[in-house]
């Protein structure tokens, strides 16, 4: 994992002290009226991990579509690494923001696993040697090198979900969103991922109902429901409340124990 942090350079360019993310007073209402974000407020520092837990319908993915300008807020404020998330910015935010989504098919469309990889750098504008180093840097950060010639269609689930993430890694993202990234994985697959995130280091923002991948990958987690944040704290400890998660609709899997 290593060669990624040296192949894909640091391209921030705010001062330290700004934080990676801050997402102040998210208001946004769907088309039918209903109200799915309700002043959210949240700040990820840089080189933070964070789980962004809840039941179904309480907001977690819809705000994630906010942080690249997927979607629109009707008030409040994103910035990302200092830069607000505006119509101006787009093409700078979404360079920044790499969004992973839940299902790798709606990311892998080219013929090839090296072409899916290279599309996003080659949209910002990288050509030649350096495309082809960051593709190569990103298929070797995430174990699928060798397959580089094969088609997306012919790869495993877990393989097929660590390839779509190497698209957003080959884009130098500073901020790594991931939703429910180990949903639908057989155990040995959710494990190879866990340790291709582990050793990526950098921010990361991950949505998810898989409460213990939540505590293996990330040391904070905040719960989000009604389209609000209603807890924010170690993962650990939130965990270990059981009238919290009850009062949330979350559960721990069967004899799972917080130590």
């Amino acid at each position: 994992m290593d060669r990624l942090s040296e192949s894909l350079p640091d391209r921030t360019t705010a001062p330290d002290t700004v934080p990676a993310l801050e997402v102040r007073g998210l208001v946004f209402r769907y088309p039918d009226g209903h109200r799915a974000l309700d002043g959210i407020d949240l700040k990820v520092e840089r080189g933070e991990r964070v789980a962004v837990l809840g039941p179904n319908g309480a907001g977690k993915t819809t705000m994630t579509l906010h942080l690249n300008g997927v979607l629109r807020a009707e008030a409040g404020e994103i910035s990302v690494g200092g830069l607000p998330v505006r119509e101006e910015n787009l093409k700078e935010i979404r360079r920044r923001v790499g969004l992973v989504f839940q299902d790798p098919d709606d990311q892998l469309f080219m013929p090839t696993v090296r072409e899916d990889v290279a599309f996003g750098p080659a949209n910002f504008g990288v050509r030649g040697a350096e495309l082809e180093q960051r593709v190569q840097a990103a298929l070797e950060a995430v174990g699928m090198a060798a397959h580089a010639h094969r088609s997306p269609l012919h790869l495993s689930g877990g393989q097929r979900r660590r390839v779509a993430l190497a698209t957003v890694l080959a884009c130098q993202p500073e901020i790594l969103v991931l939703d429910e990234p180990s949903s639908n994985l057989e155990p040995v697959a959710r494990r190879e991922l866990a340790e291709v995130l582990l050793g990526l280091g950098g921010t990361m923002l991950m949505v998810t109902h898989d409460l213990p991948y939540a505590l293996q990958l990330c040391p904070r987690s905040v719960v989000i429901d009604n389209g609000r944040v209603v807890a924010d704290g170690p993962t650990e400890q939130l965990l270990a409340d059981a009238e919290l998660l009850a009062a949330h609709r979350l559960e721990l899997p069967f004899g799972f124990r917080i130590s």
